[in-house]
């Protein structure tokens, strides 16, 4: 896999015909389209097949994959262009194989709304070891708050082989977290029980294969009732055989001060579920100053903490597929910035003619642009160079997994660069 950085003057067909791939091929990998102009500074992804298969009229991705002794998934991840689907053309240039050798191997989650396109969320879920519907809730009586519209998510999955994993969360009927709704359940053994009997008849009625928990700005007096909630969750579904995982805020230290911090107990919960998910992002966030969401010195603090509390076989790192897009001047406490895909970025840029720069501290890429009312905006988002960097840091420290939030957000630069150099469970 070549990461090639856009130079003035370049085109995308240019690029895709200097390293003898089909134009078809690299857009898609890409994001991009036929109508795309090129930006300067942007990096692109360049797969390098080792062995290619000319479509004939009348063959199905099926008995190509036979022909070749693979399967359809690794056609699917070689060629992200397929989009998750079985058609395919005469004339289309299949990679079978691709070169170099891969490091690590992965397992991977991906979050998605139960709004997602299935267009958008077929052509990702072959690179997922669990997919991750979000989310159920806790109503103000204790029950389990439904989530509509998971159900053709989970059908998906299972058409593609991908396991698809319960999400419970404090997440309100308003949408917001609520440390209450964690302590009606803390305070009551009738609560919790009815919830994990409601939880358990969702996992079996809509076929999940696992529960992963969220919860979120819990009392720092209650941190310890919460790793007995997760206790119990675990001894209820582990004789079933569902996993059990839970997401981490991104701490520090130990006494990392602030009540989204100071809920977790990193050493309590890693022993109390199966698998952590590090929260690493959100430095960058809708209030902030304009910043990389997930700074890489940032990110490998947490890594670093969390391996002196948890086994790196235990540990997912949270990878960003977003940025933001900030309004200048920032002014703080009133200017909220627009989260964005990575894919909406660059056609911002290439709308407004912006060269794209990269920050080598936060390892980020990073523009800005002018509207035509005059108005000035800088926009922090990821691409192939940063998530380079964070799967790097991940492979470094032997960690088990990754976790992707979101798959709402189109970029598959950070899949094709995935597959192209791990393995994935």
């Amino acid at each position: 896999m070549i990461i090639h950085t856009v130079r003035s003057g370049e085109t995308y067909s240019g690029i895709a015909a200097e390293y003898g791939i089909p134009l078809r091929n690299f857009l898609a990998d890409n994001g991009l389209n036929a109508n795309s102009r090129a930006v300067v500074g942007l990096a692109v992804v360049v797969s390098e097949p080792e062995l290619t298969h000319t479509v004939a009229p009348g063959e199905t991705l099926s008995g190509i994959a036979s022909l070749y002794g693979t399967d359809v998934k690794t056609l699917y991840r070689n060629n992200y262009f397929l989009g998750g689907s079985p058609t395919i053309s005469p004339g289309q240039t299949l990679f079978i194989t691709l070169r170099g050798a891969k490091g690590k191997t992965f397992e991977t989650n991906g979050y998605a709304y139960p709004f997602i396109s299935m267009t958008l969320l077929r052509e990702q879920l072959p690179y997922m070891t669990y997919q991750t519907p979000f989310t159920y809730g806790i109503s103000i009586t204790g029950n389990l708050v439904q989530l509509n519209g998971d159900e053709p998510m989970i059908a998906e999955a299972k058409r593609l082989g991908v396991q698809s994993l319960m999400h419970l969360s404090t997440l309100t009927e308003n949408g917001n977290f609520s440390s209450d709704r964690a302590s009606l359940i803390f305070g009551s053994t009738a609560l919790e029980s009815g919830l994990l009997n409601e939880i358990i008849a969702n996992i079996e009625a809509k076929d999940y294969n696992g529960l992963d928990v969220d919860f979120e700005f819990i009392d720092p007096n209650e941190r310890y009732n919460y790793v007995a909630f997760l206790q119990n969750a675990r001894s209820r579904i582990a004789p079933l055989g569902y996993p059990l995982f839970s997401a981490l805020a991104p701490k520090t230290s130990d006494d990392q001060p602030g009540t989204l911090y100071e809920g977790h107990d990193y050493g309590a919960i890693g022993s109390a579920v199966d698998k952590v998910l590090l929260m690493t992002y959100e430095w960058g966030y809708t209030y902030s100053a304009p910043m990389a969401v997930a700074p890489i010195g940032s990110v490998e603090r947490v890594i670093r903490y969390g391996l002196t509390r948890i086994p790196a076989d235990k540990i997912y790192m949270g990878i960003p597929t977003y940025g933001y897009d900030w309004l200048l001047p920032y002014e703080r406490g009133v200017t909220k910035a627009e989260s964005l895909s990575p894919v909406r970025a660059v056609e911002l840029a290439e709308r407004y003619g912006a060269e794209i720069n990269y920050d080598e501290t936060a390892q980020t890429p990073w523009f800005r642009y002018r509207t035509p009312e005059g108005e000035l905006h800088e926009i922090w988002f990821e691409d192939a160079r940063s998530i380079s960097a964070k799967f790097e840091l991940a492979s470094r420290y032997n960690l088990s997994g990754l976790g992707f939030w979101s798959l709402d957000r189109k970029f598959p630069q950070n899949l094709v660069l995935l597959n192209a150099r791990y393995g994935i469970i």
